[in-house]
């Protein structure tokens, strides 16, 4: 029998209950099977988690906010001195490089944002204190008090874990016990991030449920615990498919879910724009497709243009960096399937290949990139089927025979993360661009000018989420503080409450408190500190 790694419940490494399957990650750069076991949890491993991390969550719903920033803090230094060890793990098992994205780019992202969830818990900025003493009301978000389920893709072994990333800072920050599942790409990974996690967490005296890990399940089995009222609410990251399925069993008990399921992410280059700079953009739109060998949920799957001056010598330029592009592998052993299945599907229904690049002689899971082309005309016949996203190096240029069916186009677009915009510099180019960004703007959550979309900025003004199906609401982010924090509040209204019963923050002498005052029928806000 094969050892298995065991899972982390209520503080204790445990070995796996039930007589159950596993299964190993594998070298995306040579194809083998890693030799490391992990177990498929079953529902009595799911109640247990369940159990314990409501008893924490209780906890934790009325810890001080100074306790949960030493935890994150504790955690990201801790990420910070390991950093080595974790980049040589996720690179064996996502081919990911070590440099520069490991560590001199996804592993500082990370700690940054737990510093930046440390920082929103102690200031309890994310609260949003709101005080009308003219009818003695006052309001706050304040935590769910139940148990934050996170979910985290393949393609960010750090930044978007389930137990260190953006959701589970954002989770813990807010004062809740994450249940974390680990994406079974890279689950060694995520076992010494939960080793690490579980050490600050017991020097913060937080409650031994506070961080909780499994690695993987049979879909049943995710789909009920997707659906278990005993969740306050779940943070996803990963592909419409297996989304769509979890916010259906999700929004069956009322539990709010807030997933990121990406897009085709549009990118228009209008008229002038194209005259002006069409092998610039080229070489843009190519470095950005390429990145990553296109596994971002912000890669530019879609580019809109317009036939005539320019065109020839944008394709041109991009056919080129295509055909000599020879990138490396992929994450998991299905995606290259996956990926020339969708090139396949768009070729059937009318897209043109323009170029194909080399696929790596070397074993592991590697692709050729592909970049296709399709007349406004045909995209219109059918949108539906060129708008679905082909996770990899791979893109489709749509060619408006004009402006006019340009705007017919972007009439007709799904909604995704992203939308970019290449106009002209000298503003010829304005009108047409008023027209389509307002197209654009209700079907996307950030728009981008002369920019392409590819990576997230962890700043307080990022969006990082759209409306539904590219995230699961379009009110939300995922990356962000304190904005993204407040996915997880509940806004708790105390209406008449006595003082010496009130939050600190919603007490008249909190100067972080906001005031509203109706004067004259008129209401008006300030800080709650002027009110005397």
């Amino acid at each position: 029998m094969k050892p298995l790694h065991p899972l982390l419940i209520d503080g204790v490494w445990t070995s796996p209950e039930e007589s159950t399957d596993s299964f190993s990650a594998a070298d995306p750069s040579t194809g083998e099977d890693l030799t490391a076991y992990f177990p498929l949890s079953g529902q009595a491993t799911i109640d247990r988690l369940l159990n314990a991390a409501g008893l924490a969550s209780r906890t934790l719903a009325n810890t001080a906010p100074t306790a949960l920033a030493s935890f994150l803090d504790n955690y990201a230094t801790a990420i910070d001195e390991h950093a080595e060890e974790l980049a040589t793990l996720a690179h064996r098992e996502t081919g990911l490089p070590r440099r520069p994205r490991l560590l001199e780019v996804e592993i500082p992202r990370t700690i940054k944002q737990l510093r930046d969830a440390a920082q929103s818990a102690r200031s309890e900025d994310w609260t949003m204190p709101t005080i009308d003493t003219a009818h003695d009301i006052r309001s706050r978000l304040e935590s769910l008090a139940k148990p934050v389920l996170v979910m985290g893709p393949n393609n960010f072994p750090f930044a978007y874990n389930g137990i260190c990333g953006g959701d589970f800072a954002a989770a813990v920050a807010t004062g809740h016990a994450v249940i974390a599942k680990s994406h079974p790409a890279h689950p060694g990974t995520t076992q010494r991030l939960a080793e690490l996690a579980l050490v600050a967490a017991t020097a913060a005296h937080l409650p031994p449920a506070t961080v909780q890990l499994f690695y993987h399940c049979s879909p049943e089995v995710g789909l009920s615990l997707a659906g278990d009222s005993r969740l306050g609410a779940i943070g996803f990251t990963g592909s419409e498919t297996a989304g769509r399925k979890i916010k259906a069993a999700a929004d069956a008990v009322g539990t709010p879910g807030y997933f990121e399921m990406s897009g085709v992410n549009p990118v228009t280059i209008l008229p002038g724009a194209l005259v002006e700079r069409p092998e610039e953009i080229a070489h843009e739109f190519c470095d950005s497709c390429h990145q990553g060998t296109g596994q971002f949920c912000t890669s530019p799957g879609l580019v809109l243009t317009v036939e005539g001056l320019g065109f020839d010598r944008f394709l041109a330029a991009a056919a080129k960096r295509f055909d000599g592009a020879t990138l490396g592998p992929m994450l998991s052993r299905a995606l290259p399937s996956h990926l020339k299945a969708s090139v396949k599907a768009l070729l059937h229904a009318g897209a043109l290949m323009v170029a194909r690049g080399t696929t790596p002689a070397e074993t592991g899971f590697t692709v050729a990139p592909v970049l296709l082309r399709v007349s406004g005309r045909t995209f219109l016949n059918d949108p539906a089927v060129f708008q679905n996203e082909m996770f990899g190096p791979a893109a489709l240029v749509v060619v408006a025979a004009n402006s006019t069916e340009l705007v017919q186009i972007a009439q007709r677009l799904n909604a995704s993360l992203t939308g970019s915009i290449y106009s002209v510099t000298d503003q010829t180019d304005d009108l047409l661009y008023e027209r389509i960004s307002s197209i654009l703007a209700p079907r996307i959550g950030r728009l981008l000018n002369d920019k392409m979309p590819t990576g997230v900025a962890v700043s307080p003004a990022m969006m990082h989420g759209g409306p539904f199906p590219a995230g699961g609401h379009p009110g939300f982010t995922a990356v962000g503080m304190p904005a993204s924090l407040r996915r997880f509040g509940a806004l708790r209204c105390y209406d008449h409450v006595r003082p010496h019963r009130l939050p600190a923050s919603l007490r008249n002498e909190n100067p972080t408190g906001k005031l509203w005052r109706s004067i004259d029928g008129v209401w008006t806000q300030s800080d709650a500190s002027a009110s005397g």
